[in-house]
């Protein structure tokens, strides 16, 4: 697979901004030495420097030149050749249409960019003009990243966001992200440095930059998305005035006020994004939803190796499995898994609007009928905010108005479902988010809904050309033209017949292509005596094939015009119903997209009420206090996967951080679960704050504005960085942003480097994060002399994690109890870890000297590691050389007892 590559001047914006999108090229008279149809080519193509053209020739999408070539290896195909120009060979190869998404979702994953050039008239209608006329042609869309619409090309449960970034130097960092498949639209603002926790919350699969801005692309690097596809545009269009006028236009609005205020930097990232989707669609606005203002004060700010440590929505691998999203998602919808996405990538900081979040999911959890009943509806309701989107872009087809029609039905049977839940409250008013949803469902009662019930038929084609969108009996002359056709197709069945018995050929068969029509078709063997009298006269030679030769007649070409006039005719009515239909969709956009969006909430909001049943969480307090107390929590991902394996059950565990000891000091020895532990924590945090039940008996939690996460780390060989500096980087950020209502989980800092200059960086980190920061904080270390601080630091604390000895080897109880560990017991887990038992042995004997000179001649303060519990003396050997060294009295020596007392020595040593 190629790397994915970074546009340096992409696809001609300038250009394209001019150009009309209904603008047809036939051929350019500049190109004389090449064929009409490769000077056309040579004329597209030159428009689209920076995109592969994905060229319509028939039933294939071909390529050319340089094109061909990274196609070829791109996609794996075979790599032909298609004539000549200026004496070369024409390096070609081609892709069926009918499978071109699976071949564009290749190229777009391995970021490339693809201008598909559609056929706009028929060949039939080119040869009017002249023999050699070239069938016209027009690029009627760019397919990027961040563009696509189609379910084939798109993961239909998660967003796929076109973000454009802008970023003033001293004023801050603002961006505009449209997912086009779903319209949803967000615009957000804050600190430059938030850029990469903004990127990594939104995980844009494009990111739209101006052409002179470095620092968000840095920013986009930082927040590991360096190798997403990264489209720089004119500066130009980062424009304030003209991104202020682009959102009227898209919204239909004369005035943005009723969406809320908007900085010169967000309507300037604004204007980059719909003018890059006006350019890509070629004009066509697609379906947007009003804008959601994503204030990064609004939510809890959590960074992108804060994220990654957490493997919130990713794993470490980088799939979805294994992932927190996964642990929690019992969402039954596309829209439903879309929205739980985000809620847990944004947790909320308002304790009021969390506490109704909560209010919903508790309703649920309360009314087990009534969501299991709820739910088993939303199993048929399928993705509308994209089925939307592609009938706006003019994409749709006959299937996604039928999604329209069965998720409006949907729609209307939840709105039942849901009013009847309001009556079983006593003062008659059910949660505030409930409710909201209950009243954006009621738009599924519309016009629209009635005209696609009555108008669709069951069964519906892919394309409309097929035929049979729409519902036999509601239009009289749609019925009459297909009766017509039916009509025709007997009367071929009885033709046959007749020739049959009129010739006495049984083999004469009359049959039907795309090139010939129908024609009469029999044996080579047989088609003699079609050519002789007196049937010469009524069968004429069409075409001769291997084994077979064709015919046509008077009558059969008759029949076939009146079939083709009938068809032509029924398709004309149904295209005319088609776009009746999708017309009457798209005047109640909004409303839809606000059906869709409620939709995805009551999925959603189902789903973790589910999630809370069958895990048996407990709802969360969740307030504006300091507080941070957590009772039997668990770890949602890890809970799970011992389930999975039968394994042994997860033993819960307290948290309590508050004024008294809002910094735990935590010590153990490895595999005893100090990772485990710290990650529960915080994600127990994201859940609580996101509107979630947690995982533990009791939780209550003051709301956390950042969450910070240091656990475990790698290198990052890209930007020349060791384990350790990614290690003090990501530190260095922490310390510089927690607040006091932060949350920090810090493992092992210092680990890295040598002993006393790790020991050094972790004291002073813990004193800092105790001092200055003052935050809630939880921080797992080897370094037993940190165990010291608590009696320094008013508001530290120790735990760790308790382990038994049993037989020279230690028993992990994954519990956290107070205190501080007494030993490291490294040996015993490199014992358990296989070690052979020659290394373990002698790491024994060598651990006892070195304790044992450590004792002797370091300070406490000075031990590199856990010091062993103080234990008698170890036992001393007899030293026969060391006891003569002590007789000799070297005043007393002659030269020759001196020499002597050397060689007694030698030979003791020897021994």
């Amino acid at each position: 697979m190629t790397a994915p590559h970074t546009l340096q001047a992409p696809i001609r914006a300038d250009k394209l901004a001019r150009m009309k999108p209904e603008k047809i090229i036939v051929a350019s008279p500049s190109a004389a030495n090449a064929t009409p149809m490769m000077a056309q080519y040579w004329e597209i193509k030159s428009q689209y420097p920076d995109c592969l053209l994905f060229y319509r020739m028939g039933d294939f999408f071909e390529l050319f030149f340089a094109d061909a070539e990274i196609a070829s290896a791109a996609l794996n195909i075979h790599l032909t050749k298609r004539g000549k120009h200026s004496g070369e060979d024409i390096p070609m190869c081609g892709v069926p249409v009918v499978r071109a998404e699976d071949y564009l979702h290749k190229l777009i994953a391995q970021g490339h960019r693809v201008a598909v050039c559609e056929q706009l008239e028929n060949p039939a209608e080119a040869k009017k003009r002249g023999g050699k006329s070239v069938v016209q042609r027009g690029v009627v869309r760019l397919v990027t990243p961040g563009t696509i619409t189609e379910d084939g090309l798109l993961d239909v449960r998660a967003s796929n966001f076109l973000t454009a970034a802008y970023c003033e130097p001293g004023v801050g960092f603002a961006h505009a992200s449209l997912d086009i498949s779903t319209g949803e639209f967000l615009i957000g603002s804050g600190a430059e440095q938030s850029a990469p926790g903004e990127f990594a919350r939104l995980a844009p699969s494009e990111i739209l930059l101006s052409d002179e801005d470095g620092e968000t692309g840095k920013a986009a690097a930082q927040a590991g998305f360096g190798e997403t596809a990264q489209t720089p545009l004119p500066r130009a269009y980062f424009s304030a005035m003209a991104g202020e006028a682009a959102m009227k236009s898209a919204l239909g609005v004369g005035h943005l006020d009723a969406f809320g205020t908007f900085s010169k930097g967000e309507l300037a990232a604004a204007g980059a994004l719909l003018k890059y989707v006006e350019i890509t669609q070629m004009g066509k606005i697609p379906a947007i939803r009003p804008p959601k203002k994503a204030e990064a004060a609004a939510t809890m700010s959590i960074d992108a190796a804060t994220r990654a440590n957490l493997e919130m929505t990713r794993s470490a691998s980088g799939a979805k499995g294994g992932s927190l999203l996964e642990a929690v998602d019992r969402t039954l919808t596309a829209a439903g898994t879309r929205e739980l996405a985000q809620r847990l990538s944004a947790p909320l900081i308002d304790p009021a609007h969390i506490t109704a979040r909560l209010d919903a999911v508790a309703a649920f959890v309360e009314r087990g009928a009534l969501r299991d009943q709820i739910r088993t509806s939303l199993k048929r309701s399928p993705d509308i905010a994209r089925a939307l989107s592609r009938l706006k872009l003019g994409r749709g087809g006959p299937r996604d108005l039928g999604l329209m029609r069965d998720g409006l039905t949907t729609a209307r049977d939840l709105h039942g479902g849901l009013a009847s839940l309001a009556t079983q409250f006593l003062d008659n008013a059910p949660p505030s988010e409930i409710a909201s949803i209950q009243q954006r469902l009621a738009s599924a009662s519309g016009a629209a809904s009635r005209a696609l019930g009555e108008a669709l038929a069951d069964d519906l084609p892919i394309l409309l050309r097929d035929g049979g969108c729409v519902r036999v009996g509601f239009r009289a002359d749609l019925d009459e033209a297909r009766r017509l056709s039916q009509d025709g197709r007997s009367v071929i069945a009885g033709l046959q017949m007749k020739y049959v018995e009129q010739t006495g050929v049984k083999t004469l068969k009359v049959r039907h292509n795309n090139v010939l029509g129908y024609f009469i078709e029999t044996p080579t063997s047989a088609a003699r005596a079609l050519g002789q009298p007196p049937h010469d006269a009524l069968f004429q030679h069409r075409q001769t094939v291997s084994n077979a030769m064709r015919f046509a007649t008077a009558d059969l070409t008759q029949i076939e015009a009146r079939m083709a006039i009938a068809a032509e005719t029924a398709l004309v009515i149904e295209a005319e119903v088609f776009e009746a239909l999708a017309s009457a969709i798209l005047a109640e956009e909004r409303e839809l997209g606000d059906l869709a969006q409620a939709l995805g909430e009551l999925d959603c909001i189902c789903a973790l009420a589910a999630l809370a049943e069958e895990q048996g969480y407990a709802r969360p307090l969740v307030d504006a206090s300091c507080a941070f107390h957590i009772e039997g929590g668990r770890h949602p991902v890890v809970e799970q996967a011992l389930r999975r394996a039968r394994g042994p059950a997860f033993i819960g565990n307290d948290c309590q951080l508050g004024a008294n000891a809002r910094l735990w000091i935590l010590t153990g020895p490895n595999m005893a679960g100090k990772s485990t532990y710290l990650r529960q924590n915080a994600v127990i945090a994201i859940l609580a704050q996101m509107g979630s039940f947690v995982p533990a008996k009791a939780a209550h939690i003051g709301v956390l504005d950042k969450l910070f996460s240091r656990v475990g780390a790698s290198d990052d060989l890209a930007r020349g960085r060791s384990t350790f500096m990614v290690e003090m980087v990501e530190t260095a950020a922490i310390l510089h942003q927690a607040t006091e209502r932060s949350l920090v989980i810090l493992d092992e800092i210092g680990r890295g480097t040598a002993t006393f200059d790790g020991l050094s960086i972790a004291w002073g980190c813990l004193e800092y994060l105790h001092d200055v920061n003052r935050c809630r904080a939880l921080f797992a270390t080897h370094y037993h002399e940190l165990t010291s601080l608590p009696g320094r630091l008013a508001a530290a604390a120790n735990a760790t994690m308790a382990v038994k000895e049993w037989k020279d080897d230690i028993v992990f109880l994954h519990q956290v109890k107070p205190g501080a560990a007494d030993r490291s017991y490294g040996v015993q887990v490199a014992k358990l870890a296989g070690l052979p038992t020659a290394v373990v042995d002698r790491a024994r004997v060598l651990l006892t000297e070195l304790e044992a000179r450590a004792g002797r001649n370091a300070p406490a303060e000075a031990l590199p590691l856990f010091a062993a519990a103080k234990t008698a003396a170890p036992e001393t050997r007899p030293n026969p050389v060391a006891d003569a060294v002590a007789a000799i009295n070297p005043d007393e020596l002659t030269p020759r007892e001196a020499l002597d007392a050397l060689y007694r020595l030698k030979a003791l040593d020897a021994l």
